[in-house]
């Protein structure tokens, strides 16, 4: 008899032995699929797992530091707590106090002044100053440099700065100005000058980042375009209106709402210089929340405060979306 050697097997990759009736080994399609459907789900899984590892401490960091404290604060805005007693529930009185509160008032008409003044006297500050180093000029990147670093000195070493600089009795300021014969100025003591001083000294820092952005978006206004307008005899005035202002509309909008959020949220500058006063009439939002949250030990008033200024800056950040993307519109409509 002759003889047949022993069928040939082969394991399927889930375990089971296989054999073919001509004694070859063959894998069947079905455990095949099934089998690297598997592995990909073990990679995935790996995957998942080291991707975890390395981002769950940025997370616990951000529950901990960001997420946590909001939700903590948003209850404790309808309490009455003093961080040292026991609080209770009392829903919605601290926002109707906040309402009738003729300090809260007045803090948010300095705040909305000191906003009306900063914001556009900054952007058209750093457009003019943006315009006038876009050129080939001598030792323009030093001049670009000078304009940049008040912006990363931080706000409390410009306070402590200016507080001597514009002391009414030592201060260099009026002293200059009895040189020229003026008569000397309060300045940050006088509750008519205080807050405008204010704003000088944040557009003496905050005007540089306007001009870096400026200048920037400058760069990449198509030079065809200025060409062709100049070609068509325009001059440079309109130029500038017709050519490179709305070039320029989608970082204008960027720089409002950028300048904006700053101004709501000033507090440094106002700490180290003049404390609110004088007679609070450099008392903002931000200052407010702190005096009462710290200094009066009302932290569920403080809270509540807190959360309409959250507001106000979500208003602040739906209405840029909606501007920016009308001037997206009607950039791609012409």
């Amino acid at each position: 008899m002759p003889h047949h050697p022993a069928p040939l097997t082969v394991a399927d990759p889930p375990g089971r032995p296989v054999t073919t009736p001509g004694g070859t080994a063959q894998e069947p399609e079905t455990g095949r699929r099934r089998w690297r459907a598997a592995s990909l789900r073990q990679a995935h899984r790996r995957e998942a797992s080291t991707a975890w590892a390395f981002v769950s401490p940025a997370v616990l960091i951000i529950l901990g530091l960001s997420v946590l404290p909001v939700v903590w604060s948003l209850l404790l805005s309808f309490q009455a707590n003093d961080l040292v007693t026991p609080s209770r529930w009392v829903g919605l009185d601290n926002y109707r106090a906040l309402a009738a509160d003729p300090h809260f008032s007045q803090a948010i008409r300095n705040t909305l002044l000191y906003t009306a003044l900063f914001v556009p006297l900054s952007l058209v500050g750093g457009l003019a100053l943006a315009l006038a180093l876009n050129r080939r000029i001598r030792l323009v990147g030093a001049y670009r440099t000078l304009i940049f670093v008040p912006f990363v000195v931080s706000a409390t070493a410009q306070g402590v700065l200016f507080s001597f600089i514009l002391d009414p009795e030592f201060g260099v300021a009026n002293s200059m100005l009895s040189r020229m014969g003026l008569s000397a100025q309060g300045f940050l003591t006088d509750p008519g000058q205080a807050l405008a001083v204010l704003v000088a000294i944040t557009l003496w820092s905050g005007t540089g980042f306007c001009v870096v952005v400026y200048l920037a978006a400058l760069q990449d206004v198509p030079q065809s375009l200025i060409e062709a307008a100049r070609l068509d005899g325009a001059g440079r005035r309109h130029v500038l209106r017709h050519v490179t202002l709305p070039a320029l509309a989608p970082v204008t909008v960027f720089l409002v709402l950028w300048q904006t959020i700053q101004s709501l949220q000033v507090f440094d500058l106002v700490y180290v210089t003049t404390k609110g006063g004088p007679l609070g009439s450099t008392t903002v939002i931000v200052y407010f929340i702190w005096e009462q949250a710290f200094k009066s030990f009302t932290a569920g008033y403080g809270a509540a405060a807190a959360y309409v200024l959250a507001v106000a800056l979500g208003l602040v950040g739906v209405v840029a979306r909606i501007v920016r993307g009308r001037t997206h519109t009607e950039g791609a409509v012409r």
